[in-house]
């Protein structure tokens, strides 16, 4: 009896620690991996501006796709934007811009008006593409029912100068962590049907 007993407690010990060292080991690699995620690699000034676009293209479930430049922007409806900060994940402030300039991406997405059968199609969402394939994704419901549409831009110019990331950044103004969907290097916007 008392060697079943012995048996019993040495395999319950067994479990306990091998169970606390899986545990140990996922918290490290919980750690590494989150650690990870908040490194970006620093581009020279010369790799930066290979990044750059010209032009934004606007493709996808569309009638009418467009080729958008700084110039085109700037003859649509220009919204003023006050006291912008770009928070990343962490909650630390990575840009705070005083002033910026752009057009709503709601108005953009209407000018290239999405291919909707009747009104009650929306099932979309809307990919904000970056030259080094960064990707921020929308719903049409948050861009068109929601007051994220009325907080989500396409900004063209930072604090009185053209932006330096890129000639256009889209943003979205009313997420709590704001760094997510700030999209600098902006290469298009694309429109898809949710299948």
């Amino acid at each position: 009896m008392k060697t079943k007993n012995y048996i019993l407690v040495f395999l319950i010990a067994f479990l306990c620690t091998m169970c606390n060292s899986s545990k140990k080991k996922d918290t490290v690699s919980t750690e590494v991996s989150k650690q990870d995620n908040d490194k970006h690699p620093v581009l020279s000034s010369a790799d930066s501006l290979k990044m750059v676009n010209h032009e934004i293209e606007v493709k996808g479930d569309v009638e009418f796709p467009l080729q958008l430049t700084v110039d085109s922007l700037k003859k649509m409806k220009v919204v003023t934007i006050d006291d912008f900060k770009v928070v990343c994940q962490s909650g630390e402030i990575k840009k705070d811009d005083k002033v910026c300039k752009g057009v709503l991406l709601k108005d953009i997405l209407e000018k290239a008006k999405i291919r909707q059968n009747g009104h009650k199609d929306r099932n979309f969402y809307i990919v904000a593409r970056a030259s080094d394939d960064y990707k921020a994704t929308f719903s049409w419901a948050e861009i068109f029912n929601n007051p994220t549409g009325e907080n989500t831009f396409i900004l063209f110019e930072e604090n009185g100068k053209p932006v330096k990331n890129g000639e256009m950044i889209a943003i979205c103004k009313n997420d709590i962590k704001t760094g997510p969907r700030h999209v600098y290097w902006l290469k298009s916007i694309e429109i898809y049907k949710v299948k």
